[in-house]
């Protein structure tokens, strides 16, 4: 049974939590040999504590997790205990939902469990790799200053996020402004107006006869097709969801010129940033490439490197397996090589991140620059298509006339 609290500690400050206890009186006791005098004490249901968090998904989130950690990182490097730190922290929390976890986590702690093994209790908040570090700063002394590197790395993954954001907004708002504005062009106003030249006796001129059909074409067809566009988008998704597959349209994705090698310089990236701060950690280089590994999102790539941890630990060395995957850059290649042989594999792996991190906004700013006037010669063109099979009716109208 779970248990709700607050009680007066040895300082006479107010504390408040949760327990897990066989019973109210056992409960008690183990307040009591804590030094805390309670004020309240109340069985609550499960659902209404960790559980019920964890169960919505991720309640920390982006800018939020990069605050907290950091936070923490700060008040344990000022020398405060840990159990003190998170109570800080809890109260500094706005949200309810990142108190309850913080406080919750504290709890956890109290009644014996290290830091890392209370943040299991909320894996959907702190993944795998988040935890593995901690576990790594908790045995080497070193808390603070692993939960500052994991501070600056999702702040950096929050700036990469932002700057694709930022690079792909005005080409997409672009792009839907223009196929709508077509849209209705085809479907409302050309319609009107090519309906007018109907009387003509001679033939129409061929820009219009085209326009005409693709107009009647989206108009008795468009339903048919967004309706099959759905169906195949839903399919999509399913097969996507089967390893087999999707690791073989990731393979595709890949292959796809400069887009694939954005997707390759992100992905290794994100590997090699992600090893660089385990490596740093004192984390086990197979550990460290093991957890590495789930940051990797092309399955394609994931499955070669889990080939190279394979290779690793058979007893070939870092850069040879890496190597052998075939995808590492030429210059990431070589700065892991040198860190090997120079016994300063996490800063060197640091470096190769940053270039490949650069690579890949270099590559997307590229992308954005090309795509987005190729739209708008684009749109312009067929705008222009358009207006030429309107105007042309009206020409050969006054020519008649003439």
């Amino acid at each position: 049974m779970r248990y709700r609290y607050s009680a007066i500690d040895r300082q006479g400050k107010k504390v408040q939590g949760y327990l897990d206890s066989p019973s109210p009186r056992a409960a008690r006791l183990s307040l009591q040999t804590r030094n805390l005098q309670i004020m309240t004490l109340k069985e609550v249901s499960v659902i209404t504590t960790s559980s019920r968090f964890s169960s919505r998904g991720r309640a920390l989130r982006g800018n939020d997790f990069v605050l907290i950690t950091r936070q923490l990182a700060t008040l344990l490097g000022a020398s405060l205990p840990l159990e003190d730190a998170l109570q800080a922290l809890a109260q500094q929390c706005e949200k309810p939902a990142h108190r309850q976890i913080i406080q919750d986590v504290r709890q956890q702690v109290l009644e014996g469990l290290s830091f890392s093994d209370a943040l299991g209790k909320h894996s959907r908040t702190f993944n795998t790799f988040f935890r593995a570090l901690v576990a790594a700063g908790e045995s080497s002394g070193k808390l603070s200053q692993v939960l500052a590197r994991l501070a600056d790395h999702a702040e950096q993954s929050q700036k990469i996020t932002s700057k694709i954001t930022q690079a792909l907004i005005y080409p997409l708002m672009l792009t839907l402004v223009a196929v709508g504005v077509i849209a209705i062009l085809l479907t409302s106003v050309v319609p009107k107006v090519v309906e007018q030249f109907a009387y003509l006796q001679s033939e129409l001129p061929l820009t219009t006869r085209v326009l005409m059909a693709m107009s009647d074409g989206i108009k008795a067809g468009g339903g048919g097709f967004l309706l099959t566009c759905g169906v195949v988008g839903l399919l999509m998704k399913y097969l996507l969801k089967k390893p087999h597959y999707r690791q073989r349209w990731d393979g595709g994705c890949l292959r796809i010129p400069l887009l694939g090698k954005m997707i390759l310089n992100l992905n290794m990236a994100r590997y090699a940033k992600t090893l660089n701060i385990l490596s740093a950690s004192a984390v086990p280089l197979l550990e460290a490439m093991h957890l590495s590994n789930s940051v990797v999102t092309n399955q394609h790539a994931r499955a070669l490197l889990m080939m190279a941890e394979a290779s690793v630990k058979e007893g070939s060395d870092l850069s040879g397996a890496l190597t052998q995957s075939g995808l590492l850059s030429p210059m990431m290649r070589h700065m892991i090589a040198s860190g090997e042989r120079s016994g300063e594999l996490d800063r060197m792996l640091g470096h190769a991140a940053d270039i490949q991190e650069q690579a890949f906004l270099h590559q997307i700013t590229t992308l954005v620059g090309v795509f987005t006037p190729l739209l708008v010669i684009t749109m312009a063109g067929i705008v222009f298509f358009i207006v030429l099979a309107i105007l042309q009716p009206i020409m050969q109208l006054n020519s008649l006339m003439g």
